[in-house]
């Protein structure tokens, strides 16, 4: 499978009045090499283990395969991780036929919001509301291993 994202900074907090849902996640990284990742992921009463290959196209293409697994096995795979979970609130909001997951990153990573649209196609036109900001697609500082392990509150020091 293949992932066509795009990822921006997010500008205000106006994203909440217009999302469907909000959902809690925690996430853990078993692998973060820039070659591969392997990601594990709760939320509520569900969890998944995700692998990620090599970033591409300037950051916005990458082979991805997710699959579901019990929440019992994801709470033993967490606890492999080398660095704490990540904790993150989001926020999913439509505009047009596009679905913006809007991440609201807690604890290490406390003040950084981060938007993602996925696309069918790299060129693919899609609304930019209000509320997105810069974009930051093909940056590593923003992937979530990366923020896993060099977390947004220690950027400063």
């Amino acid at each position: 499978m293949l992932e066509i994202e795009r990822k921006f900074l997010v500008s205000s907090t106006a994203y909440r009045d217009a999302a469907r849902s909000r959902t809690e996640i925690v996430q853990g990284f078993l692998c973060t090499d820039p070659e591969r990742t392997i990601r594990v992921r709760r939320s509520g009463d569900r969890a998944w283990i995700t692998i990620k290959g090599r970033t591409r196209d300037s950051g916005t293409t990458r082979p991805e395969w997710e699959y579901p697994i019990p929440v019992a096995e994801a709470e033993e795979l967490l606890g492999l991780c080398p660095e704490p979970p990540i904790r993150k609130v989001r926020y999913e909001v439509a505009e047009g036929a596009h679905l913006f997951e809007v991440d609201e990153f807690l604890e290490a990573n406390l003040g950084l919001t981060l938007a993602e649209v996925e696309l069918e196609d790299v060129s693919e036109a899609f609304p930019r509301p209000d509320w997105l900001g810069e974009e930051v697609t093909g940056n590593p500082a923003y992937y979530n291993s990366q923020l896993s392990i060099k977390p947004f509150g220690t950027w400063n020091d």
